[in-house]
């Protein structure tokens, strides 16, 4: 259920108790998670965290410590899918979970002992009534009377039980079999029992309820961040410190980065946090002179929209950028040539513009962002500027709210072998905090590889003509052998890769029906174990509501073909496969939605 009051029905109950977290990897749930934290460490609230990289872990995870814990709370897993009948908890567990996938699972929603949801209700949740749902063919026949929906949301339990010792049953006699430790293979072999499509374990129902849950489910999107949630809970308490308030624009700002929300909902909640950074860096003319000199200052800016270019030379930031390497068309030798004329339309002179941007000349860059705006205009490039936040650590230290997102995710993502990921977590987590700035810029060196490698990848694919139109959606997939694939064996890597690529394609394209297509993208994942990971993208309109129906569609392509599938990701957009499966899953996916 939803959780009004999120002091008294969150807050307080797990104040004196101790609990567990469950994170997952994405830099939105570690700032979540940064703010819990200092939130935990106020009020000396005893805490294990966790960090889960997909469903197996999570599972596992849970399997150890069910018996220690009562709480747990999960940030940005757990909400759209029945977590009741993946975890198997006894009955007095209670989760609560915090979550930006959406939509969020009906069972969830009206369970009101176990699950306590802790999102926003002024997002757009559309969730259907639950006379909607869990309606049976006599209730239609029967004239409504005061204890019917009392008999209709027993019946559910009774259901929610039965699936339950259903999946208790299974998991024993797996167990007995020996399979308890099996390996990425094996599990990719029975994956579709791991994760049913979300009527096949249910008691049917009748048709109209069949198409109200299609209807609902069938798009993937995301709500409101995480850290924001977290961020209005330390409001509430009276404990929002301005470290938390910069959590809350990080998690915001990798929502963004990551094209998970829309521009009006960026915008919307940048507002919503410019009331709260006003509130906290207020200064008084008469108060400057007693500023401590390593003083944390946050401002809002209207800054360019160019990747890390205040820790990056001009040049460089211009050509790894998103934005600009696909409005310029950069792979190609009339693109490098635009990009020279954009430069000397500025007046900038070419030795400036390669050096540090640190070490450029003061004159230039007082007028930069103006000058750089300018000739953007000029060059089509209506939307340079964009609504942002800047950090400042004493005078030394100045960071976007971009900078700090693309640093921890490059840590995060880490393709270095000389840690698991539990380490890289941590690293990501700690890069947060303003005591560990060896760590931050650590990730900023690593984050200007990862963008470099995405851009000559992109280079790469729009050069062979490795994008491919399959009828319904575009098609490209990266070989065993290609520089820096296992940077993209990951799946935030990946995903940004392939909504870089997919702008890049609808600019460079003059077929006017491909640049209304999503995308289909494959990348290998385990030599070892004959697999690739395959995420689908939605298509690249101004107007978009960035939903995404590839979820549903990969779950049916591959019921369909028996192809063995896992999906183990948060994003039900995100599949590992079976290679040798991978023709009849693409098969089957184009005649499903052709």
């Amino acid at each position: 259920m939803f959780v009004s009051d999120f002091r008294k029905e969150f807050y307080e109950v797990v104040q004196s108790q101790r609990v567990l977290l469950f994170v997952a990897s994405d830099v939105d749930a570690l700032c979540a998670c940064k703010i819990l934290q200092a939130l935990f460490q106020c009020d000396h609230v005893q805490y294990t965290l966790i960090p889960v990289s997909g469903w197996q872990e999570l599972e596992t995870a849970f399997l150890e410590h069910k018996e220690q814990f009562r709480y747990f709370i999960l940030i940005n897993c757990g909400a759209n899918v029945d977590l009741l009948d993946i975890l198997q908890p006894d009955e007095d567990t209670v989760f609560f979970v915090c979550d930006t996938h959406r939509p969020v699972n009906v069972v969830n929603v009206y369970n009101d002992t176990q699950i306590k949801l802790l999102i926003k209700q002024d997002d757009d949740l559309e969730v259907p009534a639950y006379e909607d749902i869990f309606r049976d063919e006599e209730d239609s026949g029967s004239d409504s009377d005061g204890s019917e929906p009392s008999e209709k949301r027993a019946r559910l339990e009774e259901e929610v039980v039965e699936r339950t010792m259903r999946r208790r049953q299974r998991r024993e006699w797996e167990a007995r079999s020996g399979s308890g430790s099996e390996p990425l293979a094996a599990a990719l072999e029975k994956s579709s029992r791991l994760f049913p499509s979300p009527m096949s374990d249910r008691t049917a129902p009748r048709s109209p309820t069949r198409d109200i849950l299609f209807d609902y489910e069938q798009y993937e999107y995301h709500g409101t961040s995480s850290a924001m949630v977290m961020f209005e809970l330390a409001w509430m308490l009276s404990k929002d410190l301005n470290d938390m308030l910069w959590w809350a624009i990080v998690g915001l700002t990798d929502q963004w980065v990551q094209d998970k929300i829309s521009q009006m909902k960026y915008v919307t909640d940048v507002g919503v946090l410019q009331r709260h950074v006003s509130r906290h860096n207020h200064r008084n003319e008469d108060e400057e002179n007693t500023l401590s000199v390593d003083c944390t200052r946050i401002s809002f800016e209207y800054d360019l929209r160019l990747a890390l270019y205040q820790h990056w030379s001009l040049h460089d930031s211009l050509c790894n950028t998103s934005y600009t390497a696909s409005r310029f068309k950069l792979w190609s030798v009339h693109g490098q040539k635009r990009l020279q004329e954009f430069l000397a339309d500025m007046g900038l002179p070419l030795k400036q513009v390669k050096q540090k941007f640190q070490a450029m000349d003061i004159s230039l860059k007082e007028n930069l962002r103006e000058m750089i705006e300018e000739s953007a205009n000029k060059f089509g490039m209506k939307d340079m500027r964009v609504q942002t936040f800047s950090i400042h650590f004493g005078f030394k230290h100045k960071f976007l709210a971009s900078d700090v997102v693309f640093a921890t995710m490059s840590l995060m993502e880490s393709p270095e072998k000389d840690g698991s990921g539990t380490d890289h977590f941590i690293q990501a987590l700690d890069s947060l905090s303003r005591s560990n700035l060896d760590k931050l810029y650590y990730g900023l060196e690593l984050a200007k590889k990862q963008l470099r490698a995405t851009q000559q990848t992109i280079a790469s694919c729009l050069c062979t003509n490795l994008v491919i139109s399959q009828g319904p959606f575009l098609y490209c997939s990266l070989m065993e052998g290609t520089p820096d694939v296992m940077l993209f064996s990951r799946p935030v890597s990946l995903s940004l890769l392939s909504k870089h690529l997919l702008k890049s394609f609808v600019c460079s394209t003059k077929n006017r029906r491909c640049k209304l297509l999503p995308l289909v993208m494959a990348a290998p994942l385990s030599m070892e174990h004959g697999t690739v990971t395959v995420v689908g993208i939605p298509p690249e309109t101004d107007s978009s509501d960035r939903k995404n129906f590839f979820g549903r569609a990969f779950e049916k392509a591959a019921e369909s073909t028996s192809s063995r599938m896992l999906h183990n990701h948060f994003d039900l957009s995100v599949i590992e496969l079976k290679a040798e499966d991978r023709s009849k899953f693409l098969d089957a996916l184009v005649s499903l939605l052709s």
